[in-house]
């Protein structure tokens, strides 16, 4: 009896193990696809090259597709290596947790850009030049990589460099089990919070009084507050990813026995799906964007289509 409940409890954990590693390499699939196309439309229309909207945009949907293949390596590796050596692991988990620091950093970027443009048309493009816009990346990949950076240097004062040499689980790394760390997380997670929300609100209303003032063009006001409106809602998205412990903590003792199961759908809907649906709803919504990818996708699939009838 015995024997067959340890048999049961052993298919049921590897069970579960397979469905989650399943759905996290199957959506990492569909977003880097996804987001693979806005990609290859950025890069095969020159037309975007020279504009500091859609270099920033394109540099969202990088960014976002680095956060997530990242993340789903982690999670795999969770499950299927258990002693993973820590300098591999350690610049696993940087480039994941600065990719996903950049993401409410490069909205505001963009709310910044659109601000410019549309209060100050006149100094748009000097203000907003592709040099200063590729300065700007480079500024919040710096500032991203600073609590990563932060920890690796405390590891390397606090513990004994003979640490680098040892392996260990990559969930459970001792780079990120520290006091310090959880208290440092926190304090980031509200400082960019704070900064990006008051950007976005200050930005919001200056459009929205440049808006009332302007009465000759009220389409093209309209669809200015409707893009700050747009940054806004995918700032929501991409700030839920800071929220997920507060998540866990509020519903996972409500349900101790399916306690694993809530943390990764927590996961799922406040760090992966948001990836998908922030890239998705602006690349869609933006009309020459668009244009250009249907262009670019129907010609391709028309291509093939006479192609295959040739043969």
């Amino acid at each position: 009896m015995n024997a067959t409940m340890f048999l049961y409890s052993v298919q049921e954990k590897y069970a579960d193990a397979f469905a989650k590693n399943f759905t996290i390499v199957l959506l990492g699939i569909i977003i880097m696809s996804i987001n693979g196309m806005f990609i290859f439309t950025f890069f095969k229309s020159s037309v975007f090259y020279s504009d500091p909207r859609y270099i920033l945009y394109i540099h969202l949907v990088i960014n976002d597709m680095l956060m997530v293949f990242f993340s789903a390596i982690l999670v795999v590796m969770a499950y299927t290596w258990q002693n993973v050596p820590l300098p591999f692991c350690a610049t696993l988990l940087i480039i994941t947790a600065t990719a996903h620091k950049n993401t409410p950093l490069t909205l505001a970027g963009m709310a910044v850009e659109r601000y410019i443009a549309i209060c100050k048309p006149l100094h748009h493009h000097q203000i907003c030049t592709v040099r200063r816009t590729y300065i700007l990346i480079s500024l919040i990949w710096g500032v991203g990589v600073i609590p990563g950076l932060a920890d690796l240097i405390l590891l390397s004062v606090v513990r004994p460099l003979s640490v680098f040499t040892t392996a260990a689980s990559c969930g459970a790394s001792i780079l990120y089990s520290t006091q310090y760390h959880e208290i440092q997380t926190r304090f980031m997670n509200g400082l960019y919070s704070s900064v990006v929300w008051v950007i976005l609100v200050f930005t919001y209303c200056k459009v929205l009084i440049a808006a009332r003032r302007t009465s000759a063009d009220k389409s093209s006001a309209k669809k200015a507050q409707s893009t700050i409106l747009l940054h806004g809602a995918q700032l929501l998205l991409s700030m839920l990813s800071y929220i997920t412990a507060v998540i866990d903590k509020m519903f996972v003792p409500l349900i101790p026995v399916d306690r694993a199961r809530l943390t990764f759908l927590n996961y799922l809907l406040t760090n992966i799906v948001p990836r998908l649906l922030t890239p998705l709803i602006y690349g869609v919504r933006d009309k020459l964007f668009y244009k250009h990818m249907k262009g670019l996708f129907s010609c391709r699939l028309f291509n093939v289509k006479v192609e295959s009838i040739k043969q």
